[in-house]
This record gives C-alpha cells, structure tokens and sequence, in this order.
C-alpha cells in the first residue's frame, strides 16, 4: 500500500475516509482499494466518540468495500463476535472509572477438561460463565470480559469483588459437573487505576491483576495488598486475609504484596504461588 503523505491527504475530500471526528480530524482513509483493506484491519483500534460514530464509519467502509469489490469476510466475523460479546453483557452500561478493583478468573486445567469432555466442555464452559457472570452482576460489579475459560469484571467497591469471588468458590465447589470432572477456578483481585478505553481498560494495574491471578491455584483466591488495604472496614463477615508475602511476578516491574482470601468452605491449604519469586526468601 502507498503511503498517503500529509500533502496527497489534505488533497481528499472527506467523504475518502470512513470516519471524521467532531474536531475535523480524518481517520481511516477508503479512497482506494489497499487503503479499504488497510482500514477494515485497523478498524478495532479505532477510538470513535460515540456508538452512533461507529456505526457511520462502519456503513462508509462497508460501502467502499463493495464499491472495490473487496468481500470483508474477516471483518464481518470480527463484527458479529464484538456484538455476541456485547449481546453476553447484557445492556449497555458504563464501567466503573477511577478507582476500580478488578477481578479476573481463569479454569485451572482447562486443556484437560477439554481432552476429556470433548464436545461437553462447551457445556462447562458456559455453566462457569454462567456463575460467573450472574453473580458479578448481582453484587454490582461489571463484566468487562469474556474470553475462552478468563472472565474479567469490575468494580466500584472492593468488598463487592471479595464477596463475589467466595460466592463463585462456594458455587462452583458445589456444582454437579458432567462427568463427575472437578472444576477449580483461579481468581485474582487487584485494586488500582486502570484506564478505561472504550469498553475496556488498559494499564499497569490490569496486568497486575491478570499476574496474581496467573500465580493463583484453582480454588484459590489471591489479592493485591492494595486490595487488602481498600477493603479496610467494609468486609462482609466472615471474610479475612492470609498474608502470603512479597512476590516477584513476571513482567511487573515491582514486587507485589499477595494475600490469600479465605472464608468458611474455601479451601485453605495451597502450594506457594505459581510462576512467583518470594522477595522475602532471596
């Protein structure tokens, strides 16, 4: 694709790009066939200012598509997924902003369910969703993600988090699976100030949230100490820290204080945290 210079770009007019901001600014150039492939690529990392911007943008692109004969399979199926994920979320709300506790989950063993189940792993899959989703949304939290066997939800109240991740443990401890297979569950809670980008966040304090839930054992809830810290006072009873330690996690530039979440039927014991590196102990 030939690159459009600053000279041959305000030549065009603005109907040669699929989207122009409120502030005049031309994003995603369609004026000739490898630059409509190029904008179909780049259309999710777009920032639009609105839903009604977005879909202006993607009637144009879809238009100059068919206009060069370019049949946008990829993008499309990109489309229908992004609204699925949307349709699972349920109607559209604003995510928390500021301070946020957030709370990530992965299936621990997941390849190995599905080497066993087969086919019925979809059916597993969704009764974790399921329990994940219905009781992040009960406890005012809101779902930010679902992706294969990760669930990720946030929060305005820490205390809200905490009680929707022993809620989740108490659920799926007594759930039937099929096959009489164990599902245990990684959850990992840190509080901080992601950025909210769209209908995401992005930020330090997202990978450390995904870290300690990566260093988690199924069955095990792991927060941040700066969780620990905002949940001072507003515990539900019943709900206590176990401080495990300062803990070196990959690709975090600092050490993170772990603490252990336990409440009456979690299960207590565990082996240290996975892929971590005991500050203490060095």
């Amino acid at each position: 694709m030939a690159k459009l210079d600053g000279v041959d770009r305000a030549k065009l007019p603005d109907s040669a790009f699929a989207y122009v901001d409120s502030r005049g600014e031309r994003r995603l150039p369609i004026h000739d066939a490898p630059h409509v492939r190029n904008a179909l690529a780049r259309f999710s990392q777009v920032h639009f200012e609105d839903e009604q911007a977005r879909d202006r943008a993607r009637a144009r692109l879809l238009r100059a598509a068919k206009r060069f004969g370019i049949v946008p399979v990829g993008f499309i199926a990109g489309q229908l997924e992004a609204e699925r994920e949307l349709a699972r979320r349920g109607p559209l709300v604003t995510l928390p902003s500021g301070f946020v506790t957030m709370l990530l989950t992965d299936i621990e063993g997941s390849t190995a369910l599905v080497e066993r189940l087969g086919d019925g792993y979809g059916d597993l899959l969704e009764g974790v969703r399921t329990i994940l989703r219905d009781t992040a949304v009960r406890l005012t939290g809101q779902v930010v993600e679902t992706r294969a066997d990760e669930f990720f939800a946030a929060f305005e109240s820490p205390a809200s988090a905490l009680d929707v991740a022993v809620s989740v443990q108490h659920q799926l401890s007594e759930q039937r699976w099929p096959d009489s297979v164990s599902v245990r569950v990684r959850i990992g809670i840190h509080s901080g100030y992601p950025k909210l980008v769209d209908d995401n966040y992005i930020g330090m304090a997202v990978h450390t949230a995904a870290r300690i839930c990566a260093a988690a054992h199924g069955g095990q809830i792991l927060t941040s100490g700066d969780t620990r810290e905002a949940a001072k006072g507003l515990l539900s009873d019943g709900i206590r820290f176990r401080r495990l330690g300062e803990y070196r996690l990959r690709g975090l530039p600092a050490a993170v204080s772990l603490h252990q979440v336990a409440a009456k039927g979690l299960i207590t014991r565990f082996p240290p945290p996975r892929s971590a590196v005991d500050v203490e102990m060095q």
